[in-house]
């Protein structure tokens, strides 16, 4: 048994589900286009990069673009995305997580947040919560995505906790691989059919309390 000493936390899809936002970006930059694009489409797009998002989804519209076009598309989808997100409030905290990062501070395990979103402290900052995070790491400060460990190691760095007294919580298959490839426990959210290398999977925050990270 493990003790945990520190919890690492993705955002999107743990904290928050900012998913939305990006399938309205996508959805307005294929009908710019002249084309649809599907909740279902949206789907393949998790835990994928912007280049190779916007890569598909031309793709599924059957439409080529110079790699100068597609940087610009790229761009105009993240601002469109940057505006929706520049209006979110703490109403849009998943249930439960709040509470959780709390419960772990009051016990006086390290929190940090993991995320390869570039946008994390805004959206941070949008729902109140940055001073419940001992620290930051994301988009702006790795170059590798995840299944690569990366972010996680330099978010238990920061914390000054071992990655094996370390916990990820990760909704997405190559999160949860990733934190496996840093000696971490990870937690899923989400599906235990999906997420079933993790060491524990919850439907959301709502569901865990100290006592399951004790039996890690």
């Amino acid at each position: 048994m493990t003790t945990i000493k520190a919890c690492i936390f993705d955002l999107d899809g743990v904290i928050v589900d900012t998913a939305v936002y990006h399938y309205k970006a996508w959805k307005r930059l294929a009908n710019s286009l002249g084309f649809d694009f599907t909740e279902e489409q949206n789907e393949k797009l998790k835990g994928v990069s912007r280049v190779r998002s916007l890569e598909l989804i031309l793709q599924w519209g059957g439409i080529t673009k110079t790699p100068a076009e597609q940087e610009t598309l790229a761009t105009q989808k993240n601002t469109w995305y940057v505006d929706m997100i520049s209006h979110m409030t703490p109403a849009e905290i998943l249930p439960g997580a709040k509470e959780f990062l709390q419960v772990c501070r009051d016990a006086g395990l390290k929190t940090a947040l993991g995320s390869a979103s570039k946008n994390s402290m805004m959206i941070l900052e949008k729902i109140n919560i940055v001073g419940m995070f001992d620290a930051v790491i994301d988009g702006n400060k790795v170059s590798k995505p995840k299944p690569d460990p990366e972010v996680f190691l330099k978010g238990a760095e920061a914390v000054g906790i071992a990655p094996a007294n370390c916990v990820v919580f990760e909704d997405a298959i190559a999160g949860v691989e990733a934190a496996l490839a840093g000696g971490m426990k990870a937690i899923g959210i989400g599906s235990p059919a999906v997420l079933k290398e993790a060491d524990l999977v919850v439907s959301g925050l709502d569901k865990m309390n100290l006592e399951m990270l004790k039996e890690l």
